[in-house]
């Protein structure tokens, strides 16, 4: 069980690594088109996560409470959505592609910037991982350490385009290809760090994760409304953002109802 719950940590970030490592591959900046499907690809997968595999478990744990059951995953949800939305306002940070930085006023690099921007991408994501293994490794109904293992596959499915989004741009923007593998890599790290986390205290936790379970889901679905859809929408090409998106959705579907 041990070695099961250290692959589900890491291989989100193995994803971003092996994304991130792209740079050695392409030259110049991605094909927008290309950057645009996988943008939805990523909103797809990260949508259909918050759904089979964090508010439906959540709300299956209290299903005993009747109509109620559905509170605990909607105050969680709404709560992780203000969580990031403060995250949001306060963190200094640079999105790709744009010249406009965002949160409060500092002295940050460009290059800084978009790493704290990808962090606060990232947090919910090992938040996801960490408490669907937490509920798994506590026995609790409704979870396995298959839909844990769904959850980390499909998460790390998406950090594949995820890194390649990060590093390409920087590599275009004058830095040399180690160092944008290394930035694009380094993004991930917060993933296995969040989720360790969560799954250490899981004991602790455990009368509190079906609220967990959607403050997670809520985190996620901020970052694809208020960053991924918004950044794949603008310009040409966005029907491919929709067609991505769908690949997504329906991958990590099956994924969770396949291994679940």
């Amino acid at each position: 069980m041990t070695v099961t719950i250290i692959v589900g940590l890491l291989l989100p970030l193995l994803g971003t690594v092996l994304g991130s490592a792209i740079v050695f591959l392409m030259r110049g900046e991605m094909p927008v088109p290309l950057q645009k499907t996988l943008l939805g690809f990523a909103s797809g997968v990260m949508v259909a996560a918050s759904v089979w595999s964090l508010l439906i478990p959540a709300i299956e744990m209290r299903e005993a409470a009747g109509g109620w059951a559905v509170m605990p995953a909607a105050v969680g949800f709404m709560a992780g959505i203000a969580f990031l939305l403060l995250v949001d306002v306060l963190t200094p940070h640079l999105h790709l592609g744009s010249t406009h930085p965002e949160g409060l006023r500092s002295h940050l690099s460009r290059t800084a910037m978009l790493a704290l921007a990808v962090t606060i991408h990232n947090l919910p994501e090992g938040m996801a991982v960490g408490v669907v293994i937490a509920g798994a490794e506590q026995s609790v109904s409704g979870i396995s350490l298959a839909d844990a293992l769904a959850v980390s596959l499909g998460i790390a499915v998406q950090n594949i385009p995820e890194g390649a989004i990060i590093s390409m741009p920087m590599r275009a923007a004058g830095n040399s290809r180690w160092k944008s593998f290394f930035i694009g890599g380094l993004s991930g790290v917060v993933e296995p760090l969040g989720g360790l986390a969560i799954v250490l205290l899981a004991s602790v936790f455990l009368p509190v994760l079906p609220y967990l379970l959607g403050f997670a889901a809520g985190a996620m679905c901020y970052v694809v409304v208020e960053e991924l859809i918004p950044e794949a929408s603008g310009g040409t090409h966005s029907n491919l953002n929709t067609v991505g998106f769908a690949i997504g959705f329906v991958l990590m579907m099956i994924l969770d109802v396949a291994m679940g």
